[in-house]
């Protein structure tokens, strides 16, 4: 079998806030930026590795058979940082915290040894999307 990973989904509730960070502070490439119906669906990914794409969404979409309840449930994890998250990789770990760290965005961890033997630090989106990144060795 030959299977390769082509894209994940994370949430965004502001579009352009999403864009920004990830094209300007993270510097990912934006592949696609489409509007329907009010919603707006932005492709990014890393430049060099066009088979791998972030797609922001909407969290919830009319018409797609989430409740009211189940609505606010992924309203209120967002705004918690549960609701979402990836795991990215830099061979520069300390370098890209700082650029982020500066860029205003939420930091839950500075660069750590983890015990379970990689090195890596947190952030959230703008949307509140947990972001791991790790150290390439």
């Amino acid at each position: 079998m030959d299977i390769t990973i082509h894209q994940t989904f994370l949430p965004h509730d502001d579009p352009d806030k999403s864009l920004t960070f990830y094209r300007d502070v993270l510097g990912f490439e934006v592949r696609n930026d489409v509007g329907y119906a009010g919603m707006r669906w932005i492709t990014v990914g890393p430049a060099g590795q066009p088979g791998t794409s972030i797609v922001l969404e909407p969290p919830v979409v009319d018409g797609c058979g989430i409740t009211e309840d189940e609505s606010r449930m992924i309203s209120e994890m967002m705004a918690k940082g549960t609701y979402a998250g990836i795991n990215l990789a830099t061979p520069d770990l300390d370098g890209t915290f700082a650029k982020l760290e500066a860029s205003g965005a939420e930091v839950v961890q500075e660069p750590t040894e983890q015990p379970y033997g990689v090195r890596d630090c947190a952030f959230r989106d703008p949307a509140g999307n947990l972001l791991r990144i790790q150290e390439q060795r």
